[in-house]
């Protein structure tokens, strides 16, 4: 089991790598108005599309959703175009700075954390998220920790929800690959889903300035150059 003092510093690690990413030269990479960054989002919310219809229902009006790790609310801000209730979702996350900026482009009604999820004891929400987060905690140990903590957050028949990449990154020693035996190994759910997408970036990045069907095509008929996952396991009643 992870110690207190080993727990904090790697908080302590996640906390600095994103201060100094956040605001650098490396965003450029990721500018709202690119056109590979635009494919990865409609890909993504595609799969979300397809995905939470399935598991927690087309209406979202009534879903208690705890996305952890939210960032600067983008997922819950989509969630709410498509139907959910400000009021019922909760954001969690570890930089002011990003959850100022949620807070202040989302509706009021939403609920914003500062903080690592244990200590919150959030509960008996519907959907529990978690976007890009496990692949930046290096400490085994802890991931099982965060895994734990979302179980113990969803209410009976709810789902988990993971999004995150299938292989590490040789350039960016901050994160580690998720893998799908990981996932099925943290949570005793009954029945998951578990769907590949997105061209791993530097393909996808060669691919810019072709025509954007370019794109689609290749991840359609070559699935090992797609870089990310959606995860989704329920909880039993």
């Amino acid at each position: 089991m992870s110690t207190h003092t080993d727990k904090q510093a790697e908080l302590d690690r996640i906390k600095d790598v994103y201060k100094q990413w956040h605001g650098g030269a490396a965003l450029s990479r990721y500018a709202w108005h690119r056109q590979e960054i635009q494919q990865q989002v409609a890909a993504r919310n595609r799969a979300f599309a397809a995905l939470l219809p399935a598991t927690v229902g087309s209406d979202l009006s009534g879903l208690r959703v705890l996305d952890v790790g939210c960032g600067t609310g983008g997922f819950l801000r989509q969630l709410i175009d498509w139907g959910a209730d400000p009021g019922k979702l909760t954001g969690t996350e570890l930089q002011q700075d990003r959850l100022d900026y949620a807070r202040h482009f989302t509706a009021a009604d939403a609920s914003w954390r500062l903080g690592t999820l244990d200590a919150m004891r959030l509960r008996d929400f519907d959907l529990v998220s978690a976007q890009t987060v496990f692949s930046s905690i290096l400490d085994p140990l802890l991931r099982r920790e965060l895994a734990s903590q979302m179980w113990r957050s969803l209410r009976p028949g709810g789902w988990c929800l993971v999004f995150d990449f299938r292989y590490d990154n040789p350039r960016n020693k901050h994160v580690r690959k998720v893998t799908r035996a990981e996932l099925d190994g943290y949570w005793p759910g009954e029945r998951s889903r578990y769907r590949t997408l997105m061209l791993a970036p530097p393909v996808h990045r060669l691919l810019a300035g072709a025509p954007w069907l370019a794109a689609d095509i290749l991840s359609a008929i070559a699935p090992p150059l797609r870089s990310h996952f959606v995860y989704m396991v329920q909880k039993g009643g």
